[in-house]
């Protein structure tokens, strides 16, 4: 028969090889074809566009330069070099070549928001009369009521070297008639941005000249109003309506639950004690009196879903209208009102872009909620202000919404399983699971701290936020014209003062807060890089990907053993020695570096228990101690350049909080000429010393 004459099947197929294991694909999987690799991966590229935006503009403020003509040239050849090549090479360097091209791009931008910010720095200490507008009403830390101006004059200061903004802190009485555009005149205390209050710590400068903040101060005589805010000054027309508002919600609603709804529905947050603040952070529910995300989506979520459950009621109609798109529009048209009205902060235009982003897909017909939407959102933010990327609050949002939608998948699977009742609690632990665990090395790494209960505090008071405070918000807004806000407004109150009680109820639990060491520079962007590999790349490309995370989980761990064994206050006012017990501090004085040391370091102690430990001894004026077996001394006060004399002997270190004309040089000295060089101080136990003129460079902010 014919198939008698026929070979068998197995006798025609030539040999292969053998099958790698499971384990061994997932772990290496396009690594025997890196060509094929990287041509599947232009399918990818819209994903890894902010990515590419972020290394620019990384790249931009990681120099310790400000780059010059030759630079920003250099830049735009390798961005047109690799445009050309994206739309002309093979197709195996489509990718890496798009990717370089954003990265350039990413790097002018920087630049360009750099230099188009620019105004002057005060470059001297300054004390006499200061005027000014309104532009901005706050509270200080140290629970002080401050104000930002602008068109600011200050005397026998040439309008070419006066900045354009100054920040104020009023120590005196604050007058009632203080209100948004109004000109004020004060006799004020002023310098220039502080400088980092050590060689690694955060650069206050940087975010002030991106603010055009030219000056920070404070006043002990009373403020006094000049003008009254010019009626068609519609530049400060939000911040006027806002902080009527927030008045007209704190007269309803008393006491702080009052001022966290005006926070919440304004972003009026000069009403918030320190207490309440610090209970918030303690407890993890910071982000709630910050307008985020969250808030947004609250309010837009909550618009949309009235006024598409709304129209549902017409009958008929509602059967050919657009109902989704109609309450998309209605959501959108709410959002951009919340963002007039809570001003422009940065964490409210950014929650504002995602919403956009998100409603616009869903007038578009496409997914609103996909890591499509939240890639295109951060490229806008990057675009728009780049200097968003250093911000905690830019990596924390986006952190959690691409966590959120990435365990959207699973979670809608496992949900299905669920009985009926249990998914809208189980959903909200997960999420808060979630956002926290995606959220925490952010937290950790800016702020050194992490909340060992903010996931109860997150389930307790979030459903607060989300099924009484912003509808009642909303409902109180939208009858406030009829004179019928009253109840919803009394609704809103029995949420804001339910989240604080939780707030200090968590807060008060003893071991609320771990603390955590300041990691290196290279951990955040190595775990971001690692986690986002991992989320947008499968095989060979995971797997590295994780060894990013390694990484940055092994530098970390090393973080404790780095911290310098003594650190020196950029004003001579301070020193910290590393010991057994921890840092020691020279005194408890100096309360904002010192507390900015021991943060970092990881130690909980309070400025006088750091203070309090055994290393120094003498006078407040003069305080000794010993460091690599040689004498270490700290002179503050009038006397300090008459001990200096006695003092100043062969091999030791000698701090002193005053200006020599002519240094001796029997000791290594530090005096205030000499650190207003180098800024902040740093010496490991070997002697090596690096300061913040060295760490932080010459860029445009840190010019005197």
């Amino acid at each position: 028969m014919a198939w008698d004459a026929q070979a068998p099947d197995w006798a025609e197929q030539p040999p292969t090889a053998p099958r790698r294991p499971a384990w061994l694909r997932a772990c290496l999987g396009g690594i025997e074809d890196p060509l094929g690799a990287l041509s599947r991966a232009r399918l990818q590229l819209f994903l890894w566009m902010p990515v590419a935006l972020s290394a620019g503009v990384g790249l931009y403020f990681s120099r310790l330069t400000e780059p010059g003509f030759a630079d920003y040239s250099l830049a735009v050849l390798f961005g047109l070099l690799s445009a050309a090549l994206a739309l002309r090479a093979p197709v195996p360097m489509r990718f890496p070549a798009a990717l370089v091209m954003l990265a350039a791009l990413g790097f002018l931008l920087a630049g360009l928001r750099a230099q188009s910010v620019a105004a002057p720095v005060l470059s001297f200490r300054y004390y006499g009369p200061v005027t000014g507008r309104v532009v901005m009403i706050d509270r200080a830390a140290s629970d002080r009521i401050r104000v930002t101006l602008d068109t600011v004059r200050l005397d026998r200061v040439s309008p070419a070297r006066t900045p354009a903004r100054v920040r104020v802190t009023l120590h005196g009485a604050v007058p009632a008639t203080l209100e948004p555009g109004a000109q004020v005149m004060m006799s004020a205390h002023l310098s220039p941005p502080p400088p980092p209050a050590a060689p690694d710590a955060y650069d206050f400068r940087r975010s002030a000249w991106f603010d055009q903040l030219g000056a920070v101060g404070y006043t002990r005589s009373p403020l006094l109003r000049a003008a009254p805010p010019d009626p068609g000054d519609w530049a400060l027309a939000a911040h006027r309506t806002r902080m009527g508002l927030s008045q007209a919600i704190q007269e309803r609603i008393s006491g702080q639950p009052g001022a966290i709804a005006a926070a919440l529905m304004t972003g009026d947050r000069s009403g918030l004690s320190e207490a309440t603040r610090e209970a918030m952070r303690r407890s993890n529910l910071a982000h709630l009196i910050a307008i985020s995300g969250l808030h947004m989506g609250m309010l837009s979520g909550f618009v949309f879903a009235l006024v598409r459950y709304g129209l549902a009621l017409a009958g008929r109609p509602a059967l050919i209208w657009p109902t989704k798109k109609l309450a998309a529009l209605a959501a959108l048209i709410a959002a951009s009102a919340y963002l007039w009205l809570a001003g422009p902060a940065v964490s409210t235009q950014r929650a504002w872009i995602m919403v956009s982003v998100m409603l616009g897909a869903v007038l578009v017909d496409r997914r609103a909620l996909s890591l499509r939407t939240v890639a295109l959102a951060a490229s806008l933010l990057l675009i728009w202000k780049p200097e968003s990327l250093t911000e905690p609050g830019f990596q924390m949002s986006f952190a959690a919404t691409t966590a959120l939608i990435v365990a959207l998948g699973p979670w809608t699977r496992a949900a299905r399983r669920l009985p009926r009742p249990l998914r809208p609690v189980l959903m909200l632990v997960a999420t808060s699971l979630i956002a926290g665990a995606a959220t925490a090395p952010i937290v950790a790494a800016q702020f050194h701290r992490l909340s060992e209960y903010g996931v109860l505090a997150n389930l307790l008071a979030v459903p607060a936020m989300g099924l009484l405070v912003m509808p009642m918000g909303v409902l109180a807004a939208i009858l406030a014209p009829l004179g019928l806000a009253g109840p919803a407004l009394w609704a809103m109150g029995l949420g804001t003062g339910w989240i604080l009680r939780v707030a200090t109820w968590v807060s008060g639990f003893e071991g609320s807060v771990i603390s955590i060491v300041q990691p290196g520079p290279a951990v955040v962007p190595l775990l971001a890089l690692g986690v986002i590999g991992m989320i947008l790349t499968r095989g060979a490309g995971r797997s590295l990907s994780g060894l990013a995370i390694l990484a940055a989980t092994l530098l970390w761990s090393r973080a404790p053993a780095d911290r310098p064994a003594l650190l020196i206050a950029p004003e001579a006012q301070q020193i910290g020695l590393m010991t057994g017990h921890g840092r020691v501090l020279a005194k408890p004085g100096a309360g904002f570096i010192s507390g900015r040391w021991l943060e970092a370091d990881g130690d909980a102690a309070s400025l006088e228990e750091a203070a309090a430990r055994p290393a120094f001894t003498g006078p407040d004026a003069a305080r000794l101690t010993q460091f690599r077996a040689a004498p270490l001394i700290l002179l503050t006060g009038k006397s300090a350049p008459a001990s200096l004399a006695d003092l100043c002997t062969p091999g030791a270190l000698v701090v002193i909080a005053a200006r020599l004309p002519e240094p001796p040089k029997d000791c290594e000295l530090w005096d205030i000429n000499r650190l207003r060089e180098t800024g902040a101080v740093a010496i490991d136990s070997l002697g090596r010393i690096t300061s913040t003129a060295q760490t932080k460079g010459r860029r445009l902010w840190t010019a005197p």
